[in-house]
Order: structure tokens, then C-alpha cells, then sequence
């Protein structure tokens, strides 16, 4: 009887696969490959590739640092595009409403006003382009003159041509008066064509009073 009690003592007293599982892992290094003796030879070269690894550590995050630099930047330069964008497009509306005021004060009598403002609208748009002169009053009338040629529109705007090249302006009242007070749908085609491209020219020489002085 005695003898199994001190068996069973004995067995309580030792420890579990579990105990022996956690007092190993207590017991283990952190880090296996660190040289606890600082004059064993493998420790230098430890300490050397661990600086190694702070300075490539240091170049990536300067490296970071300036890429992000450069991102941020190319951010900051696309959203001042974009606002200058957005003024550009806000000068160009500014710039289509004050012409065609500026015909419909004129010619709204005589020319319908869907037309003067088709008018306005594309030789704002056309204004700066590289075209030429008798180009730009082509394209701002082709929009209400759809069933005219190109070449037959350059022959009636040579005169309009060649006054915006040479200086000398023409007389666009005088073209108006012509039409005395018919109606503009009595016109023939040639009459609205002739009207429509005098108002252009009108128009275009309106919008070198609205660029600002340099």
C-alpha cells in the first residue's frame, strides 16, 4: 500500500509533455543566430550585415521619402491644370455671351438670333486657331449655311479676308442696310451667305477688343 502511494507521488511530481512544451519555449532564444559573446569571430560579421541592413533601411524610406515627394508634386500640378482648365473654360463662356450680346444688339433686327449666336459660339471657339483668316470665316458660318461648300463660302469671305489682313475695315452696316427691311427667309441663299459672313467678320474683329492687354 505504501508502496503504491509513493508511485503515485512519484508520477504527480513529474511533468507534462505540456510543461515540458512551454518551459522549452521559455527557454528559447529569440534570435538563435545572435552572438551572446561579442568576442566570438562570427560576431562581427552578425553586427556587419545588421548595419548593412539599417542603411538599406534608410536609403528605402529616403527613397520613399522623395518618390513621395514627387508624387504629391505631380499631384499639385495636375489639379492646377485642371483649374486652369476650368478658368479657361469659364473665360471662353464669358467671352461667347458678352459676343453674342454684342450681335444681337446689332443685327437681332435683321439676322435670327439662333443664327447670330451658332455665329458667336464657333468663332469664339475658332478664334485662336492656327487657321487662316478666310479659314475662320468659313468655319463660322458652315454650322448655318450646312448645304454651302467651302470653296464657294473662301470666295464670298476674300473681301473680309483681306480687309482683317490688311487693316482696312469694311463697312458690315452698309452690307446690313442692303437687306432694307425685308425679312431674313425672303433672303436668297447667296444673300444670307453674304450677311452671315459679314457678321463674322464683325464678330471675329469683336473679339480682338476682348483679349487682355499684354
Amino acid at each position: 500500500m505504501t508502496h503504491q502511494i509513493n508511485n503515485s507521488e512519484t508520477i504527480s511530481s513529474l511533468p507534462s509533455q505540456v510543461e515540458l512544451d512551454f518551459l522549452a519555449t521559455l527557454l528559447e532564444a529569440e534570435d538563435a543566430s545572435y552572438p551572446w559573446n561579442p568576442a566570438d569571430e562570427k560576431s562581427e560579421a552578425y553586427f556587419c550585415q545588421l548595419e548593412q541592413q539599417f542603411l538599406i533601411d534608410d536609403v528605402l524610406e529616403q527613397e520613399l521619402t522623395a518618390r513621395s515627394q514627387v508624387f504629391y508634386s505631380q499631384l499639385d500640378n495636375l489639379w492646377e491644370k485642371k483649374s486652369t482648365a476650368s478658368d479657361s473654360k469659364t473665360n471662353i463662356s464669358q467671352i461667347v455671351m458678352a459676343l453674342q450680346e454684342s450681335l444681337q444688339t446689332s443685327f437681332a433686327s435683321a439676322v435670327p438670333q439662333g443664327w447670330l449666336n451658332a455665329i458667336a459660339h464657333k468663332a469664339a471657339e475658332i478664334f485662336t486657331s492656327q487657321q487662316s483668316i478666310g479659314e475662320q470665316l468659313v468655319h463660322c458660318v458652315q454650322d448655318v449655311l450646312p448645304t454651302w461648300g467651302a470653296e464657294d463660302l473662301l470666295v464670298l469671305a476674300r473681301p473680309y479676308a483681306y480687309a482683317m489682313r490688311s487693316g482696312e475695315p469694311q463697312n458690315v452696316v452698309c452690307v446690313m442696310s442692303n437687306l432694307g427691311n425685308r425679312e431674313w427667309t425672303s433672303l436668297s441663299e447667296v444673300e444670307q451667305a453674304k450677311v452671315s459672313l459679314a457678321i463674322s467678320y464683325y464678330a471675329l474683329t469683336r473679339l480682338n477688343s476682348f483679349q487682355p492687354e499684354s
